[in-house]
């Protein structure tokens, strides 16, 4: 018979984990800003609820590529920032094309969106080539998309976030778009449409982090690397308690 004791010391043990998932964030020195660094953060936690194992890697220019990559997230910069990374994205574009083709999820924001497209065509005039994995190209302008965004997607939902862009992207036929603005600009100001989709790949404007206030995208990544490294996702329970303050507030905020 198990004791009181021997009892309450099972209770305690932690679960056994199911795998690990490896979660690298690209560029964090240059492409960083908004917060993006919390949408790595987000993944690694909601990893563990789940009952993975997380860890978070990161790469920076010249560094080694990691191998064995689960889930790519990448932020947002200036154009300082995208000038900076631009030569050493194009050393690393065949190794990205060839995981997002085959499957790979990615969480990809603003200046990294941008440079995932065919070209960003900067205000000033230079133009940053992309790496050609999403069918989008991005012209600067002298407009501000700035404030609080929702967009309704038929993946995930209401999506909650804030842009701050003054490059406008439009979508080719490769891609289709995240969601529909339903607060705020979105991709560009004119056709109402926020983000992109491409296979496992999540492209958005949208910072805050994006991931804190929705779950939903979170768990699509997780959800598809573990069913791309071991055949299967088994869900946990993760606490949605503070994600759920968090969009209720960044609701009822004005654009």
């Amino acid at each position: 018979m198990t004791s009181e004791t021997e009892h309450t010391e099972q209770v305690r043990e932690t679960p056994q984990s199911k795998g690990t998932l490896r979660v690298l964030q690209l560029y964090p020195k240059d492409m960083n800003i908004y917060g993006d660094w919390g949408n790595a953060l987000v993944l690694q936690q909601r990893i563990k609820w789940h009952g993975y194992t997380p860890e978070l890697l990161e790469y920076n220019v010249g560094d080694a590529f990691p191998e064995d990559v689960d889930i790519i997230v990448g932020g947002g910069g200036q154009d300082s920032g995208q000038l900076v990374i631009q030569d050493d994205l194009q050393t690393r574009a065949d190794l990205l094309r060839g995981l997002a083709d085959d499957g790979a999820p990615m969480l990809v924001i603003c200046g990294l969106y941008q440079l995932f497209g065919k070209f960003f065509k900067t205000s000033a005039g230079p133009v940053i080539p992309g790496i050609g994995i999403l069918d989008v190209e991005t012209h600067g302008t002298d407009e501000r998309l700035i404030g609080n965004v929702a967009l309704k997607s038929a993946e995930f939902g209401e999506v909650l976030g804030y842009e701050n862009h003054s490059g406008q992207t439009t979508l080719g036929p490769g891609v289709e778009p995240l969601g529909t603005v339903t607060k705020g600009a979105g991709n560009n100001s004119k056709d109402g449409h926020e983000g992109a989709r491409y296979r496992n790949v999540v492209a958005s404007y949208l910072h805050g982090s994006l991931l804190p206030k929705n779950p939903a995208i979170a768990d699509f990544l997780i959800k598809t690397a573990a069913e791309r490294k071991f055949g299967t996702f088994v869900p946990g329970a993760p606490d949605d308690d503070y994600a759920r303050l968090a969009r209720e507030h960044a609701a009822r905020r004005p654009r």
